[in-house]
């Protein structure tokens, strides 16, 4: 009977005992991080996460020869996110050095992207796709789309036909929709990239409209586009061409009661939406561009850049061009309750800021981003989520990315504080990991201070 009790003893303090697991030359502990489960909201505290390969291999409660591993992040009192995705992202092309393309990819990874969805395609783009999947130039994971479908470049059927068709071939993962299109070009369009079964996402041609454009399956609407025109009454008989800036013109005229209806469609036909709410907060808004150039994130664009960013807001925003406060105040309060209700009731939310655009530095423009989804009412988790799992649904690739499970790719984002508690911890980066490769806070301070410095000579 002692025999017996004495084994029971060995096998209860053998199965308590941290576990001691084989380690590789390369592998990386995470010690002691609490873990957001971007699923739920819960948090699994004072985890062990070893990282090899690019592969998140093994969460474990405790490790019995922590000492012996060659590479170590201690983590004790910081929280482990999955990386970010920018769902609206652009990526430089030529004639744009490859220095300062990399550079545009490293400012996404300062802020804890480590995905982007390119919107305007191009041929370098592919390439690039695949050095950065391959570990050729240290990159968020990319997916991009085609060149632009839009009034100038596709003005008939069988255009329409040959492009998609080329595009698909070529490898493009989507096709990108801009404004001008006819609609029986577009209707076409949509035919063959059925047939070929290549998605297509972005704007809303004002001759196709919202209703028609849910109806027709898009994969991700961007910028909420097309929707406050959607708003208005048909009674009201307006030339939708005069919709001036995403609908502002029609602020007047919307009919807000509408909104669940476009919600609904939104959620049977399955289209999520890419807000870009920073957008309408920065660029086509009541803050000056002189006051937007002091932010600090500034210095890391050429001079050039933010001169040409300087003059086309001010032209944009001038009197002359029927922009008010108090008509962009109801313009924006709109937006915000279509942001909050397609969260609440539609198919789903992407996070997507499109940088780099006018005042929208790569990677810092997400945390403006957040604060605008914060402020039409989402919560810190449904924020959260619009940038990691789903993202990863989106892609079908939820075996590969988008939250903290072992076998999937190790893209993670340590922080200092909870950002279930606060968002705006997404701000307070203590390294970042793509694909395995860790990013310490002091190389990522480093390597910004480089490209700030390239930054005044251009």
């Amino acid at each position: 009977m002692k025999k017996i009790s004495l084994l029971i003893c060995i096998v209860t303090f053998l199965s308590c005992s941290p576990k001691k697991i084989s380690i590789s030359p390369t592998a990386v502990l995470i010690t002691d991080v609490n873990i957001v489960d971007v699923s739920n909201g819960d948090i699994l505290k004072n985890r062990q996460v070893v990282i090899d390969s690019g592969k998140i291999k093994k969460i474990l409660e405790s490790v019995g020869n922590v000492g012996e591993y060659p590479n170590i992040i201690e983590a004790k009192g910081k929280y482990l996110i999955p990386g970010l995705a920018e769902m609206h992202a652009h990526i430089p092309q030529p004639p744009t050095s490859d220095t300062r393309i990399e550079e545009t990819l490293f400012l996404y990874l300062s802020n804890g992207i480590t995905t982007i969805r390119g919107m305007l395609g191009h041929p370098t783009h592919l390439v690039l796709r695949e050095k950065a999947l391959n570990g050729e130039v240290l990159s968020p994971r990319i997916f991009t789309s085609s060149p632009s479908f839009n009034g100038n470049s596709v003005t008939t059927k069988e255009e329409a036909v040959q492009m998609v068709t080329a595009y698909k071939d070529e490898g493009y993962d989507f096709l990108k929709i801009h404004s001008g299109i006819e609609l029986e070009v577009f209707d076409q369009m949509v035919e063959t990239a059925n047939e070929l079964n290549i998605p297509f996402a972005g704007h809303v041609p004002v001759m196709v409209g919202i209703r028609h454009a849910l109806e027709s399956k898009y994969a991700t609407i961007d910028h909420v586009d097309g929707y406050l025109e959607g708003l208005v009454p048909q009674s009201e008989a307006v030339d939708p061409s005069t919709n001036g800036f995403f609908g502002y013109s029609f602020t007047p005229l919307a009919d807000t009661s509408k909104i669940d209806e476009l919600v609904a469609l939104s959620k049977k036909n399955q289209v999520w939406v890419v807000p870009t709410q920073s957008l309408f907060e920065r660029w086509f808004a009541p803050v000056s561009s002189d006051e937007l150039l002091k932010q600090p994130e500034m210095k890391y664009m050429p001079v050039s850049t933010l001169e040409n960013w300087k003059r086309r807001k001010d032209e944009s925003t001038k009197p002359e061009t029927g922009f008010n406060e108090e008509q962009w105040s109801k313009f924006t309060a709109i937006r915000r309750e279509l942001i909050r209700k397609l969260q609440e009731n539609g198919h789903g939310m992407l996070l997507g800021s499109d940088a780099p655009q006018l005042f929208n530095v790569p990677g810092f423009s997400i945390h403006h981003e957040v604060e605008g989804m914060k402020e039409a009412g989402l919560t810190p988790l449904e924020i959260l989520q619009s940038g990691t799992i789903n993202p990863a649904i989106f892609f079908g690739m939820e075996d590969t990315f988008g939250s903290i499970r072992e076998g999937l790719d190790a893209d993670l984002v340590l922080l200092g504080s909870n950002p279930l508690l606060d968002i705006s911890a997404l701000k307070d980066i203590n390294g970042v990991m793509v694909r395995g490769k860790w990013l310490s806070q002091d190389s990522i301070a480093e390597q910004l201070g480089q490209i700030a410095s390239n930054a005044k000579n251009n």
